[in-house]
C-alpha cells in the first residue's frame, strides 16, 4: 500500500514539474513597447518680445490649440516660460505673424505673405524633422533618426504623426476598418482617444504602415502570417520606425526579436542549428506572411532543409547519395531543429 502512494506521488510530482517547464516555455504574447522618455528643453531662447503667447494664437485656431491642449507636449509645457513653449516652441516666435495678419485686413496677397512670417511645416522632410528633434534627440527611440532610412527617403516627422490631430471624435465607425481587426477587437476606442494612446500616429497601425509598404501588406494578406491585421500585433513590436543599427530596423539584432514572443526556441542549447544563430529565423522563415505551413519560405520542410544540407559528401549531410527521405519532412526524425540539449543531429 505504502509503495503504490509512493509511486503515485512521485507521479504527481513529475506531472506538475512536467507542466511547469512546459508553461515556462510556450510562447507567449506579444508584449507592448514601453514609450520612451523624453526630456524637454527650450528649442531656443531668442527675444521675449518677438512671441505672441498660445492665448493668441489660440484666438484664430481654436479647434487646433483645443486638440493640442488634449497632448503630452501641452502637458510638459504649462511650467515653462511662454516664450520657450507651446505653439510658438515649434513654429517659432509669432509676433509678426499676429501682426501681418491683423495688418492684412482680408488682403489675398498680405495674407499670403503674413503666412510666411511663421514656419508652417511646409518645408523639406529635413526641416520639418529638425524642429521635433529639438526635444526627441533625448530619447532613445528618436536618436537615429537622423541617418533613418526613411528620413533618408523624405519620410519626416508629420508623415506618420499629427501633433494636433483636427476633425476627429465625432465620426462613426470606421467601414474601411479590415475585416479581421473587426472580428478579434469588435468594440474600437474613439480615432481623438486612439490618437492620443498611439504616439499621436495620424492612422492605427498598421494602415499607417501600409500607406508606403505595400509589400508587406501584401504579405499579411496570405493565409499563414502574424497577426498583425487583426490588431493583436503591431508594426512596432519588431521594427523602430526611427532606425536602429540592425538590418530592417529590427528593435533588436537577428533573432532576438522573435524569442521575445517565441521563448521556447531562445536556448541557449548545448547543440545549436547554425543558421540560427548566423542568419537568424528568417533564413527558414517569412517573418510577414505566406501560402506555406509555419510561415516556411518553401512548401515543403525538407525542400528547405536541402538548401544547405546538398551535398551527400559534405559532413553536414550525413545520409547517403540514396537515403534521403522521398516523402514526409526531415523533422519526423530530427524533431528538435532550432537546438538541442541532447543530440548534436537535433534527433527526438
Amino acid at each position: 500500500m505504502r509503495i503504490r502512494l509512493r509511486a503515485s506521488f512521485f507521479i504527481v510530482i513529475t506531472a506538475i514539474l512536467l507542466a511547469s517547464i512546459a508553461y515556462s516555455s510556450s510562447q507567449k504574447q506579444v508584449v507592448p513597447n514601453a514609450p520612451s522618455p523624453v526630456a524637454w528643453k527650450p528649442v531656443g531662447t531668442g527675444n521675449p518680445a518677438d512671441y505672441a503667447g498660445a492665448a493668441t494664437c489660440q484666438e484664430c485656431h481654436k479647434q487646433v490649440s483645443t486638440q493640442f491642449s488634449k497632448t503630452p507636449h501641452a502637458s510638459g509645457s504649462h511650467s515653462q516660460a511662454t516664450y520657450t513653449a507651446g505653439c510658438e516652441s515649434c513654429h517659432g516666435p509669432g509676433k509678426k505673424h499676429v501682426e501681418g495678419m491683423k495688418a492684412a485686413q482680408g488682403d489675398d496677397d498680405k495674407v499670403q505673405a503674413a503666412m510666411k512670417l511663421i514656419y508652417a511645416f511646409r518645408g523639406s522632410a529635413a526641416q520639418n524633422s529638425e524642429r521635433c528633434l529639438g526635444c526627441h534627440q533625448t530619447s532613445h527611440d528618436q536618436t537615429s533618426f537622423d541617418r533613418s532610412e526613411h528620413k533618408l527617403r523624405g519620410v519626416d516627422c508629420q508623415t506618420c504623426h499629427a501633433p494636433h490631430l483636427t476633425g476627429i471624435g465625432t465620426e462613426k465607425r470606421d467601414a474601411s476598418v479590415r475585416t479581421q481587426a473587426q472580428i478579434f477587437m469588435p468594440i474600437r476606442p474613439s480615432e481623438e482617444a486612439r490618437w492620443l494612446k498611439s504616439g499621436l500616429l495620424r492612422k492605427s497601425q498598421p494602415d499607417l504602415c501600409y500607406q508606403c509598404h505595400k509589400t508587406a501588406e501584401a504579405q499579411f494578406a496570405l493565409p499563414s502570417h502574424h497577426r498583425v491585421p487583426e490588431g493583436l500585433m503591431k508594426c512596432t513590436d519588431c521594427h523602430n520606425s526611427h532606425e536602429t543599427r540592425n538590418q530592417v530596423m529590427l528593435r533588436d539584432t537577428n533573432w532576438e526579436v522573435c524569442v521575445k514572443c517565441h521563448t521556447e526556441k531562445r536556448g541557449p542549447f548545448v547543440f545549436e542549428h547554425a543558421p540560427v544563430k548566423t542568419e537568424g529565423c528568417a533564413s527558414c522563415h517569412s517573418p510577414h506572411g505566406t501560402i506555406n505551413r509555419m510561415l516556411l519560405l518553401r512548401r515543403e520542410g525538407r525542400f528547405m532543409c536541402l538548401q544547405c544540407h546538398v551535398d551527400p559528401q559534405a559532413p553536414n549531410v550525413p545520409h547517403g547519395r540514396l537515403s534521403f527521405a522521398t516523402r514526409g519532412e526531415c523533422v519526423r526524425c530530427h524533431a528538435n531543429i532550432h537546438g538541442s540539449n541532447s543530440s548534436q543531429f537535433f534527433l527526438d
